[in-house]
């Protein structure tokens, strides 16, 4: 869906890949909030009905532009605890996929006070209640989370709490339709209502220490309350006309700024091949600043070659996002995602306090000489990639779910978003293709295409990269979300049909 305004109208758009994410978001505006009220409502109703992928037990990392044009990066990504086991770790090839070693502390409820900080009206907890008591009600199960319990079915029937949440009570898992309703976590999220720092000091914290130790983590209450999210200054970059922010390392921005040229000025079967080169130069060098130098440079150009092919053993990188992204008239834009990374992210849910925890420490290499290695107090390479560009003729907000393709996705609609007279519902319904090995469920480097990129398969052949063509639209192509405010005042918004979402234009009291 996309909407217009006029100028003398004060709006706000919001996208979000979930209708129960779109209807907080539209109380939050009748309460006079502002675009970061409303993209915070809409977070919180997501980690309800979108558990696959995202939940308070996630990481979040947001841009936030305000109206006198500057931008601000909030990167709440979790570190490892102070006490693991890093030697037993790298007796392994890779990180476990899943499991309490895979579980950094949680960023998203300390993001979300960042970003209220930033200049929201509303404060947390009108939003927090309203998470609550939807969890507390129940939800229908999506077409989306469906996929989902259908491909985590034995992970899912494994825990405790996943079974406890999503089963049938007769052996099986919940369908498309069924009603999932969550009281510990609605408790959960009253007590943040009153207190959002209580879920890193206190009975939340403590609950969940004890189960990730239970489960052979090394996470104790200390690890919990020294989470704090980071507040920085983006990277920016000049090209195709546009002004581009994306967040620093751990996040993969760079990389999507490295390919821009490519996306904006050449043609499919360049962008392919800038693509493989970003593809491998990102797993050799991404990692947290905290722990060593990365090498930005190499990852803003990779077409030095410098690094290219090296392929260190890092982990695997599929990922479980969300993506919501908001426009007020007044000229604030916000993109903000968050993630429990894989589906269901470590499929561990405390029973306790109804949290779902991410596996975001899956993305570690094990491998101690590689910039992203496992260590106490590190965060893991990070593909959440929150993207904000500004031409003469429009401000454009944009994120999607995607994994370590977040780039590849981007980098495939970049040139018609930023293009005022484009239409972006129907850029975001066109097919994609996205490159990865391991990230994406291949043991080597593919290109998976979507039905109608024959020119990106071809371009794959001549690079010698096998190719998988699906039968349509996938969601490992991603679910974008964007929101555009152009200079006349208008907006307009479109969210991904791959999702279950939808984008409105709000009315401002």
């Amino acid at each position: 869906m996309t909407t217009d305004t006029p100028r003398s109208a004060a709006r706000i758009a919001v996208a979000a890949p979930h209708p129960a994410g779109l209807e907080a978001a539209s109380e939050a505006v009748a309460a006079g909030g502002d675009a970061i009220d409303a993209a915070l409502a809409a977070a919180a109703a997501l980690t309800v009905v979108y558990p696959h992928q995202c939940a308070i037990g996630g990481d979040l990392v947001a841009l936030v532009r305000r109206p006198d044009g500057s931008v601000t990066a909030v990167l709440s990504a979790g570190a490892a605890p102070a006490a693991i086991d890093v030697a037993s770790l790298a007796r392994h090839e890779r990180m476990p996929k899943q499991g309490a070693q895979t579980v950094t502390v949680p960023g998203v409820v300390a993001g979300w006070r960042a970003l209220d900080a930033l200049g929201g009206r509303l404060g947390l907890a009108a939003p927090l209640q309203r998470a609550a008591r939807l969890a507390a009600d129940g939800f229908a199960v999506s077409k989306g989370l469906a996929r989902a319990i259908a491909i985590r079915r034995e992970e899912l029937l494994a825990d405790e709490g996943t079974r406890d949440i999503f089963g049938d009570g007769r052996g099986g898992l919940a369908v498309e339709g069924d009603l999932i309703v969550q009281p510990a976590l609605a408790a959960t999220l009253d007590e943040l209502a009153l207190d959002p720092g209580a879920f890193y000091e206190g009975r939340i914290a403590s609950s969940l220490a004890a189960r990730l130790r239970t489960l052979g983590g090394a996470h104790t209450e200390a690890d919990f309350a020294a989470h704090e999210a980071e507040i920085a200054e983006p990277v920016t970059s000049s090209l195709g006309g546009a002004r581009w922010w994306v967040a620093p390392p751990p996040s993969q921005g760079v990389v999507l700024l490295g390919i821009l040229p490519e996306a904006l000025d050449g043609d499919t079967a360049e962008l392919v091949g800038a693509v493989h080169r970003a593809a491998l130069i990102r797993q050799a060098q991404l990692g947290d600043p905290r722990g060593g130098p990365i090498d930005v440079d190499a990852m803003l150009h990779p077409g030095s070659g410098a690094h290219e092919g090296a392929l260190p053993r890092a982990g695997r990188a599929l990922g479980d996002t969300v993506a919501v992204t908001a426009a007020d008239t007044d000229g604030t834009v916000v993109t903000l995602i968050q993630s429990v990374y894989q589906l269901f992210g470590s499929g561990i849910l405390d029973p306790e306090t109804g949290v779902l925890l991410h596996n975001r420490g899956s993305a570690f290499s094990t491998d101690p000489a590689h910039p992203g290695h496992v260590w106490p107090g590190l965060r893991p390479p990070h593909t959440l990639l929150p993207v904000i560009a500004q031409t003469d003729e429009l401000v454009v907000g944009l994120g999607c779910q995607g994994g370590s393709a977040q780039p590849w996705i981007l980098s495939q609609l970049v040139r018609d978003l930023i293009d005022p007279s484009a239409e972006p519902v129907g850029t975001l319904g066109r097919p994609r293709f996205i490159i990865g090995a391991r990230d994406i469920g291949h043991e080597v480097m593919t290109l998976v295409a979507e039905p109608g990129m024959r020119v990106a398969a071809e371009a794959a052949h001549d690079l010698g990269l096998p190719v998988v063509t699906t039968d349509g639209l996938i969601d490992d192509a991603g679910h974008v979300q964007v929101v555009r405010l152009h200079t006349d005042g208008r907006l307009d918004t479109a969210s991904d049909p791959r999702a279950d979402g939808r984008a409105v234009v709000f009315d401002a009291p």
